[in-house]
């Protein structure tokens, strides 16, 4: 097993909000695929994503300036680059602290992503183990994300890996969590200014079949579409011949990507593996049929979980994310260290 660096273990940093990748485990077999209703006109959008600030990026790139002002710069680019914003229990007021960051990126002309990630029984005890106690408990916290988002404008990715991570589930509980996201995904789906992707997991989760159907009984016909490799390492090549496969299936969905860190594509590994790259920049503009954009759903750098030396899952990382970095970007280390570091 390689070491982690020195720098990786100097520069954990603060913590935050997102998970760990996951790969899916368990199988149910599917009943016959209902037929969609068509594809509902999306609210429309300001054509800026809005850049969550990141201090621990901040920090860590503070700390860098004086005696390597190329990787400080580096973490200066990272830092000012939007990414998305993670809601569970951690969250003391989900109504205020959503209101807040619909209402900070409103002032800017931008649009947040915004991640609902509090489903019971999360992660099956995993390293992002938690959620919510019940599906009670599920509705009350899920209503209140609700009612921060109101009118304001909003992407909204739901409940990453609560489709694919099931294998602790019981029959019954698997078909009340897909009621529950089909509930979920009604009350979002029918704020004005949502624009709302129900998670669909990876090209290496589930066949695009199975993949389908429960996307279908989750009830992504309330939602714009769904999400792809979420906090996950499959290249960009792969998810979108997987995403076109299932906009097929599920009568023209549209679909983003998550590429905060598939710049290399997929290892053998899900949780800090090493020799890993940034993606594609985030984006609104694809240039694909059903592809509405390239997103950093999970921040770079977040941990996965304690192994290679990391930190708790969610953790900032600044080695990890300095090797992300530097992976996808060192071409261009003699220019970005002569850049001014990104407006914050």
């Amino acid at each position: 097993m390689r070491r982690a660096p020195a720098l990786l273990l100097a520069c954990a940093a603060l913590a935050c909000e997102s998970p760990p990748s996951r790969q899916a485990q368990g199988h149910v077999e599917p009943p016959a695929t209902r037929k969609l209703a068509p594809l509902p006109a999306p609210p429309p959008l300001v054509p800026k994503l809005w850049v969550q600030p990141n201090p621990a990026a901040d920090e860590v790139a503070q700390a860098m300036a004086a005696r390597n002002p190329a990787d400080a710069a580096l973490m200066e680019r990272l830092a000012g680059l939007p990414t998305g914003v993670w809601l569970g229990g951690w969250n003391a007021d989900p109504k205020k602290e959503v209101a807040a960051v619909v209402a900070a990126a409103a002032r800017e002309k931008a649009v947040p992503v915004l991640v609902p990630y509090n489903i019971p029984d999360r992660d099956c005890g995993q390293h992002s183990a938690g959620g919510a106690a019940d599906a009670e408990a599920y509705r009350k916290w899920i209503g209140k994300v609700a009612a921060g988002i109101g009118t304001g404008a909003a992407i909204v990715v739901l409940e990453p890996d609560a489709l694919t991570v099931t294998d602790c589930l019981e029959p019954a509980a698997f078909e009340a969590r897909l009621a529950l996201l089909g509930e979920s995904a009604a009350l979002l789906g029918g704020l004005p200014g949502v624009r709302l992707y129900l998670d669909g997991g990876h090209p290496g989760a589930l066949p695009e079949e199975e993949a389908a159907e429960r996307l279908t009984r989750a009830g992504v016909a309330s939602a714009r579409g769904f999400s792809l490799n979420v906090s996950n390492f499959e290249s960009t090549a792969h998810n979108i011949r997987y995403g076109e496969a299932l906009s097929a299936r599920l009568g023209g969905k549209s679909y983003i990507i998550d590429t905060s860190r598939n710049g290399k594509g997929a290892s053998t590994e899900w949780c800090n593996p090493f020799g890993r790259a940034l993606g594609e920049e985030p984006s609104l503009a694809t240039g694909l049929e059903h592809g509405d954009a390239f997103l950093w759903v999970k921040r770079p750098g977040e941990s996965d979980g304690t192994c290679h030396g990391g930190p708790p899952a969610g953790q900032f990382w600044g080695g990890y994310a300095l090797e992300l970095a530097r992976a996808a970007w060192e071409p261009e280390l003699g220019v970005v260290a002569e850049v001014e570091p990104a407006a914050r």
